[in-house]
């Protein structure tokens, strides 16, 4: 902001953060770009989109007309990472994501039993049966080295995506 200085002429002076003017100090903004809110449910439409059970049904039915995708126990009161086992499952989902491109039919469904991590999914048939089996030899090594326990995939394959019904 510039600001005359007394007795001495139009001389400009500068001076850094004040707050004569809001414009200035207001213009920092740390929010988002894009904040819009979203429902999290699929829109109805003319009924020409396909969708599964678990995208079907509002996240209100959790419990009800659908199950957790993520079972494990931290969620219980009284016990401790929670919020360690999201980011895992987060990682989780984007790594057989990654490992299984265009593969993969229907959201995954992470179990967590003692010491042991499973992970169902539906798979498309659209590799070749080795290279299933090299992907999910690999997926089951390197998830077992990276969290120190054994990881089992229990995968199902269908010939195309499960359509539950057209909205």
């Amino acid at each position: 902001m510039v600001a005359l200085q007394s007795g001495r002429g139009l001389r400009p002076l500068m001076l850094s953060w004040s707050r004569d003017l809001p414009c200035i100090w207001r213009a920092l903004h740390t929010s988002a770009v894009c904040s819009k809110n979203r429902a999290a449910r699929v829109r109805v439409d003319k009924g020409n989109k396909p969708v599964t059970y678990e995208e079907a049904h509002a996240p209100h039915y959790i419990a009800h007309r659908k199950g957790w995708l993520s079972l494990h126990t931290g969620n219980l009161d009284g016990e401790d990472h929670a919020a360690e086992r999201t980011v895992e499952d987060v990682f989780l989902r984007k790594f057989m994501l990654g490992t299984f491109p265009g593969c993969l039919a229907d959201q995954l469904i992470l179990k967590r039993w003692a010491n042991q991590v499973e992970i169902c999914a539906l798979v498309l048939r659209q590799l070749p049966p080795h290279k299933f089996y090299f992907l999910v030899g690999y997926s089951e090594t390197l998830l077992s080295h990276f969290y120190k326990c054994p990881v089992r995939l229990h995968l199902q394959t269908v010939p195309s995506k499960v359509v539950y019904k057209y909205i």
